[in-house]
């Protein structure tokens, strides 16, 4: 069962701070009697999705992001961690992971942010050995929001309002977020990130090995060696920050890579069972309806049955 999170923290601005925040974002999306997801991206990176409906549990690969909720409830499963997140909470993840996810109450509001690593490096110039990585740190955290961040994304969701001020203040706001986030209860795997020589940057490294190739098999050796890690080292640091093996992220990948195309496309289930790399079909029936709950070809049907009529 998901575990609720502790209750708020002694932070007298954060109810008014997250109250502007979500006054603000409101005011951003535009009105709709349609009961479809909005998604409205108000600068480059950062996006606001509202949903009017619970939704059923999805598994999808998360980058780095925060996700901070400003009304509804959200559930997350990562590995064998379970959230249940309601607003003025948000879910830092600071790896690609693979997520499984879905909106528990609705309507439902959320401010999503795409991580910067180079913006995250940038702030060791000005922290250096101030900076300590903390202990056991996982590539999704999860915590209340303080004023302090709420403050700081709400004055970088009002740059929407002028250009000029977006031109000139963006780039520093977004920095403070990074800060604020980085130096936060939170914010101890994004601290290992901003060294370039941590384990938490050599599995950042290894996991975009992983995403530009999943289809190949994979030799751990051999992608151990490319990140300059020993084998031994190399699993134990991938299975603290990403909760799975390299070999179990991979079939992750493959998984999701042959969903979207088996809804998305028209391709058979043996024919996507080949193009995301398993050697048996029926392996991949097997692993594809244990990880999703249904068999692929399932999710073939439903494209078949929700495509248009082509009758005259």
């Amino acid at each position: 069962m998901p575990v609720d999170l502790p209750k708020r923290a002694n932070d007298e601005g954060a109810h008014e701070g997250l109250r502007r925040l979500t006054e603000e974002a409101l005011r951003l999306i535009p009105p709709s009697t349609a009961r479809t997801a909005q998604l409205v991206t108000p600068r480059q990176g950062l996006y606001l999705l509202r949903q009017h409906q619970r939704t059923a549990f999805e598994a999808a690969i998360y980058t780095p992001m925060l996700c901070l909720i400003l009304q509804g409830c959200k559930e997350m499963t990562f590995g064998e961690h379970h959230f249940r997140l309601r607003a003025g909470e948000c879910a830092l993840v600071s790896h690609d992971l693979p997520v499984v996810s879905r909106v528990r109450d609705a309507p439902y509001l959320v401010l999503l942010l795409n991580i910067e690593v180079e913006v995250l490096r940038s702030l060791y110039d000005d922290l250096g050995e101030l900076v300590t990585a903390g202990t056991e740190a996982r590539a999704l955290e999860v915590h209340r929001a303080d004023s302090r961040l709420l403050d700081a994304i709400t004055r970088y969701l009002a740059l929407a309002e002028s250009e000029a001020d977006a031109r000139v203040l963006g780039p520093m706001l977004l920095k403070e977020i990074h800060y604020r986030l980085m130096m936060a209860p939170l914010g101890h795997m994004l601290r290992s990130l901003i060294r370039h020589d941590s384990h938490a940057s050599s599995i950042a490294r290894a996991i975009a090995l992983l995403r530009q190739d999943f289809r190949s098999p994979m030799v751990v050796e051999e992608l151990a060696r490319e990140v300059g890690m020993s084998v031994s080292s190399f699993h134990k640091h991938f299975k603290a920050v990403t909760s799975s093996s390299p070999l179990q992220y991979q079939k992750g990948l493959r998984l999701l890579e042959a969903r979207r195309t088996l809804v998305a496309g028209t391709a058979s289930v043996t024919t996507v069972a080949f193009e995301v790399g398993y050697e048996s079909p029926s392996q991949f029936s097997r692993e594809y309806t244990r990880k999703f709950g249904r068999p692929p070809s399932q999710d073939v049907a439903s494209r078949v049955l929700s495509a248009p009529s082509r009758g005259t």
